[in-house]
């Protein structure tokens, strides 16, 4: 296959998506975040085989969990990415459910105090809940956060996903070359950073993550080692309604080695999922050694 079949076949896989959000972004917000979950965990994903992977994932990590909440899950999961897909294109109707509601958690009176200092913080998530509104709930209250983002191997779907982040706020640094001069600057004049830590990382250390051997990124770590910057792990919980968020912030990790504290990063998402399992990306190939 030619490069310029490849580039077409791309571009034509690209369409439908873009006529989905285009179609739902029509509707109000209300309507338009459940329905996107609904084509998402009743469309999209058994087409995708998403399901067959929540599956395999939940029968590795939890193996005695019964039938009844395997079944759910392999619908709530994707109905998770779906909300946070049509979520993260909505701007600032998104922006203004983010914000809604005062963060919360023991971490942010140090947030307070490194803002106030002009020290670097590493803010940590995973795809848990919507993970870009915890990023615009700190922009509100005056945090200065930027955000690194893995580009997409699709240029066409990368093009209008990067417009859509932006909109949430700015700066964004794509991983690599192209963004590391410009994400370093940022922290070393005092920036927030927000990065996501968990997915399989062939180059990773040999950690583990809900019991399991996890091969994960030491990235974060490193950074807040080097630049002497806060390591401080955040969540956007769902609430039941699954419109509005709980924003947590949760107390930073003690500088140590960065395998320790990259560990200390893992268990602190494992309890959350554990507590919202439907939250988290079971998609992911997250064991990918082993399921």
């Amino acid at each position: 296959m030619t490069k310029v079949s490849q580039a077409s076949r791309r571009r034509l896989r690209n369409i439908p998506l873009r006529w989905l959000i285009a179609v739902l972004l029509v509707l109000p917000y209300r309507l338009r975040v459940p329905l996107c979950g609904w084509v998402m965990a009743y469309v999209i994903a058994p087409i995708a085989g998403y399901d067959k992977r929540v599956r395999a994932n939940l029968a590795l990590i939890m193996p005695d969990l019964p039938n009844s909440e395997v079944k759910r899950l392999t619908r709530d999961v994707p109905r998770n990415v779906g909300r946070t897909l049509i979520e993260i294109y909505s701007g600032a109707e998104f922006v203004a459910r983010a914000t809604a509601e005062p963060l919360k958690g023991e971490g942010l009176a140090a947030l307070d105090a490194a803002h106030a200092a002009g020290r670097p913080v590493i803010l940590v998530t995973g795809h848990f809940g919507n993970y870009d509104a915890s990023r615009a709930a700190l922009i509100a209250r005056g945090f200065p956060v930027g955000a690194l983002y893995r580009p997409m191997s699709d240029p066409y779907f990368n093009a209008h996903y990067v417009r859509a982040i932006s909109q949430i706020g700015t700066p964004v640094f794509p991983r690599g070359r192209a963004g590391l001069a410009d994400m370093i600057r940022f922290l070393r004049g005092g920036g927030m950073l927000g990065l996501l830590m968990d997915q399989h990382i062939s180059a990773g250390a040999d950690l583990t993550f809900m019991g399991h051997p996890a091969l994960t990124a030491l990235s974060a770590a490193d950074l807040a080692l080097k630049y002497d910057a806060l390591l401080v792990p955040t969540y956007a919980v769902r609430r039941k309604g699954g419109l509005d968020f709980d924003i947590i912030i949760e107390p930073p990790i003690p500088h140590g080695t960065p395998e320790a504290m990259t560990q200390a990063l893992n268990d602190s998402l494992d309890k959350l999922v554990r507590l919202h399992p439907e939250q988290w990306f079971w998609i992911h190939r997250r064991w990918k050694n082993a399921a």
